[in-house]
């Protein structure tokens, strides 16, 4: 018997020898391998205890692995030598999950040489999962446990998980083995099942299955069943798997941690856009345009922590650094329409100029040519370009240039934007800075700088 054969002494315990050090590669190249590691890393709480067993695996840290049903062992030592026993535990199937996973495979032909080719066929997992059988581990679906008594997974059990990505790659059997079955075994039932299903007589139904006509097809369209329900909006968005950052092989120039930044922000407005589609008479609202480029650098600057995204983002979209803070503040309030009104001055026409009016007109009645204020420069049949109000006059004095009504020596203004809605801004040193979302009344919105100058809205 050869006793490098893992299989030697027991078919439902395969022990492979340590793994030696893997500096300068990925664990994972393999579509299931990615899976596994993305179950561990979607799992555990504290990323830098996963980056951590990363190294741990990296170096050699981590000895022979013990594969079982159920569960792996191995000992994984620390830099200073101690060593540790380490587990991490995997839900095995029921006898209806296997029969249910080998009825699938044995259908195709295909997915057993598939796997006598050490590959695992994304189509059999896929059908699977939609049977209830989930061949590959999500979320939670990984156990640690380790002597060190860390309650969550500890660098050991990390690197043991990245360590058995690298076996993975090379024997998708140990997947099945730690669900419960040798891979002895499963060869020989996939094949017995294959065998029996070749020489099973074609039924009557599968003999009428030939087609029937698109008449009866069109007719029976109304006998369908209705659509499932929507897809429930998870709990939160995905998490994108850790980049491998200690490889060494990352192309020049490549920002890693601005590559992980992009993907989680990704994924969190991937959550949001599915959260609107899943949202209520979503179907009846107008569609929006989105973000310019330069507005969607300021939505992932006011996502972003760290100092060199962020000033990778402003120098991306021509901001220097005040600037995109000003634009980060903008977006709080009203998001790309916000940054629109802070960096985009426009002259509105004739009729929006009239509806804006109106609209002073009717918030400060008792001084309605005080409100509007005279026109600024770009009207000029205004002498001064300020107006003061009536004598006993409540409304403000504004001095209007294209779309900004300003208070004259004062740090008040407020902004119209192309869809009529009032926004207000406050002067700080030389900057006027958001300071409020948007109203359609500019009494509202001007009372968000002094709400105690705010008319009396209650007569």
């Amino acid at each position: 018997m050869n006793a490098q054969d893992p299989y030697a002494q027991d078919p439902y315990e395969k022990t492979f020898p340590a793994l030696p050090p893997a500096p300068g590669r990925a664990f994972a190249q393999t579509w299931w391998g990615h899976a596994w590691l993305r179950a561990l890393e979607d799992s555990a709480l504290d990323g830098q205890q996963v980056k951590q067993g990363r190294r741990y695996a990296r170096s050699g840290a981590v000895g022979a692995v013990t594969v079982r049903p159920g569960g792996l062992t191995a000992v994984v030592r620390d830099p200073d030598g101690t060593a540790h026993r380490t587990d991490v535990l995997v839900q095995e199937f029921t006898e209806a999950q296997w029969d249910r996973l080998l009825g699938m495979a044995a259908a195709e032909s295909g997915h057993i040489a598939a796997l006598l080719d050490r590959e695992v066929p994304p189509q059999l997992v896929e059908d699977a999962a939609a049977a209830g059988v989930e061949l590959l581990p999500g979320i939670g679906d990984l156990e640690p446990r380790c002597d060190c008594e860390e309650w969550d997974h500890c660098p050991h059990t990390a690197a043991l998980c990245y360590q058995v990505a690298r076996l993975l790659d090379q024997d998708p059997f140990v997947l099945l083995l730690l669900r419960g079955r040798a891979e002895a075994g499963l060869v020989a039932e996939l094949e017995e099942r294959s065998t029996a299903g070749a020489q099973a007589p074609a039924s009557p139904e599968s003999a009428a299955d030939a087609g029937v006509l698109a008449s009866e097809a069109y007719a029976a369209a109304s006998a369908l069943p209705p659509l499932p329900p929507p897809a429930r909006l998870p709990d939160a968005p995905g998490q994108p798997p850790t980049l491998d950052t200690e490889s060494g092989t990352e192309p020049p120039g490549l920002d890693v941690d601005g590559v992980e930044f992009l993907a989680q922000a990704a994924a969190a407005q991937a959550y949001r856009l599915l959260a609107e589609a899943l949202a209520p008479a979503h179907a009846e609202r107008a569609p929006q345009p989105g973000p310019t480029a330069a507005q969607d650098a300021v939505r992932l600057t006011a996502q972003a922590h760290d100092l060199r995204v962020r000033s990778r983002l402003s120098a991306a979209s021509d901001r220097d650094r005040a600037a995109m803070d000003r634009a980060v503040l903008a977006w709080g309030f009203g998001g790309a329409p916000a940054v629109s009104v802070l960096e985009e001055d426009w002259t509105p026409d004739r009729a929006s100029l009239a509806r804006a009016r109106a609209a002073l007109a009717a918030a400060w009645p008792d001084g309605a040519d005080g409100a509007d204020g005279a026109d600024g420069p770009d009207e000029p049949d205004s002498p001064d370009g300020t107006a003061a109000p009536d004598a006993g006059a409540t409304a403000p004095v504004l001095r209007r240039v294209r779309a900004r009504w300003t208070e004259p020596g004062g740090d008040r203004q407020l902004r119209l934007d192309r869809e009529g809605r009032w926004w207000p801004y406050r002067r700080a040193a030389d900057h006027w800075l958001p300071a409020g979302p948007p109203s359609t009344d500019p009494a509202a919105a001007l009372a968000a700088l002094d709400p105690e100058d705010a008319p009396d809205q209650t007569a």
